[in-house]
């Protein structure tokens, strides 16, 4: 069962987009057990099927353990979820969560069609009006937020006339033909048209835009810590 079920593991993986490293992460793995273990046909720990469970909502228990039934637990042909045994309230927190390291993954989360793949799901209470979450990769928040804490995030559409100054935003700018990723205060600057952003990390300078150069914008509703990875 163990053999089979690891293959089941890394089928799921691939069928999702989720990369192993990033699994790894999210269940609480070593980085590169998960593919000695696929390699050598060792078991995994129930505590880790527990996790993938809890942090992958849509599959299939019955399809991972047993090889019965469908892998994901949706209509295939809709892709609506369906809730097993979850009220509608706790349903409307499955939060998406996202690993996002290269520009073009920023695009294609923030693009108008949302390409990218989820990585898992995160559930919160009392929280509303979401898109997403995601890992931070910088430290121009540190010591409030740092590389590894999960952010979540609301989309702002059209930043010209809905940015709420001096709240934390996600923002992914275009300028002089420059991609850039940021997450920082936004404040009204002196000159007309621009933007500062302002990083919480003392070692960070704060830098002006154009407040055209925004492509995409998103106020951060939430954020979450790991202090262990155990």
């Amino acid at each position: 069962m163990a053999e089979n079920t690891i293959k089941r593991i890394k089928q799921y993986l691939d069928h999702k987009g989720v990369r192993v490293r990033a699994f790894e992460r999210v269940v609480g793995m070593s980085n590169g057990s998960f593919a000695s273990q696929l390699k050598n046909n060792k078991t995994i720990g129930v505590d880790k099927l527990e996790n993938i469970l809890q942090q992958y909502p849509d599959i299939n228990s019955e399809w991972l353990l047993r090889g019965h039934g469908e892998m994901l637990l949706y209509n295939s042909l809709n892709e609506e979820r369906v809730v097993y045994k979850k009220t509608e309230k706790a349903q409307s927190r499955n939060i998406p969560v996202y690993d996002i390291e290269t520009t073009q993954e920023i695009i294609n989360l923030f693009g108008e069609n949302n390409i990218q793949k989820p990585l898992s799901f995160l559930n919160l209470p009392r929280i509303s009006e979401y898109d997403g979450a995601l890992y931070l990769i910088n430290e121009s928040m540190y010591p409030l937020l740092k590389t590894g804490d999960i952010v979540v995030y609301k989309r702002i559409h059209n930043p010209e006339n809905n940015i709420i100054w001096g709240e934390m935003y996600l923002i992914y700018v275009n300028n002089d033909n420059n991609d850039y990723f940021l997450n920082s205060y936004l404040k009204q600057s002196d000159r007309e048209g621009y933007v500062q952003f302002i990083s919480y990390n003392p070692d960070h300078q704060t830098v002006e835009f154009p407040i055209s150069s925004i492509k995409a914008l998103a106020m951060v509703k939430a954020s979450l810590r790991f202090n262990t990875q155990f």
